[in-house]
């Protein structure tokens, strides 16, 4: 590459640049210079060559034949130059691929992001939201959340809480609603293939699982929540699905029992070696947002204000 040491890069690559735009007001541009300075620089380019890369007319210039296949070759080394560029900025801000269950991403992970990259601007997340078990350190991914009941073969893992399910439905809705037994007058709002049941949360005494009432059915968590916000029914949901929505009004919760299924989220990393200092970040951040969060606790008492009304 000691030919290069008797051509100026800029040279090169103002005569790439006039090439593959079509003129040298676009070049300039381009590179944020004036015409002048891009014609000179071709100019310095053709004397060290011995020969014309473009032909001069009264609209400007265009590459010569001579010229085409040498400003095709630079086209592509500079292309290649820009892409070993953009690895090394990869590199420098140190992306981390996180691998989450598509509604924990969209409903709950997503909407905290923003403070994370806020805290911490050298770590660029990228989340991959899928239900492949995928395996970190191997499958393009640095760490995954999962849920499930923890017993993965070839990783380790850590349980962040407990899955917990409880029933929600719009305000106006559970406003009508005083005991267990009123689950039997409303459409209860159903997806096909839960990892969990009505059994799950239903204790002795009270409605059958099984004779709960129809209602509508939809493909997904997330549509099954939308629809008990709607005021369609009432949806048997999880903490991380339903807390926005209920924080910010627009669920409610009719009753004060939550449970604890046989599932938890397990942050899941490679088995073998240290994690990488962006895997140790994201893995404190994520922590402390589920704690505050209040996530994974049970509980039987009914919530403030619930129950019958008082006596008139």
């Amino acid at each position: 590459m000691l030919v290069l040491n008797r051509i100026p890069l800029r040279s090169l690559r103002a005569v790439e640049a006039v090439a593959r735009l079509g003129s040298v007001t676009a070049a300039a541009q381009e590179m944020a210079v004036t015409p002048g300075a891009i014609s000179q620089q071709v100019t310095v380019a053709e004397k060290v060559l011995g020969f014309a890369l473009f032909d001069r007319h009264a609209k400007g210039m265009s590459v010569s034949p001579r010229g085409a296949e040498i400003c095709a070759l630079l086209t592509d080394g500079f292309a290649r130059l820009a892409q070993a560029v953009s690895l090394a900025e990869h590199a420098r801000a140190e992306v981390l691929t996180v691998s989450v269950a598509p509604m924990f991403a969209a409903r709950w992970l997503i909407w905290r992001l923003p403070e994370f990259h806020a805290a911490n601007p050298a770590v660029k997340v990228r989340l991959d939201a899928g239900v492949e078990l995928l395996e970190p350190g191997r499958d393009g991914v640095d760490l995954c959340v999962r849920v499930g009941r923890g017993a993965w073969p070839g990783v380790a893992v850590e349980r962040l809480f407990p899955q917990i399910i409880f029933p929600v439905c719009s305000p106006a809705m559970a406003a009508c609603i005083r005991q267990p037994s009123d689950l039997l007058r409303f459409p209860i709002i159903r997806e096909p293939r839960p990892n969990f049941g009505w059994e799950d949360w239903l204790a002795p005494g009270e409605p059958a699982a099984g004779a709960l009432p129809e209602g509508p059915v939809f493909s997904d968590a997330s549509l099954c929540l939308d629809a008990a916000i709607s005021g369609s029914g009432i949806f048997l949901t999880f903490e991380t699905l339903a807390a926005d929505p209920l924080a910010q009004g627009r669920l409610a919760e009719p009753f004060g029992r939550r449970r604890a299924t046989r599932n938890g989220y397990w942050l899941v990393t490679p088995k073998a070696g240290r994690l990488p200092q962006p895997c140790r970040i994201f893995r404190t951040w994520l922590k402390a947002q589920i704690a505050a969060a209040g996530f994974g606790t049970e509980r039987e008492a009914p919530l403030p204000g619930s129950g019958p009304p008082p006596a008139a």
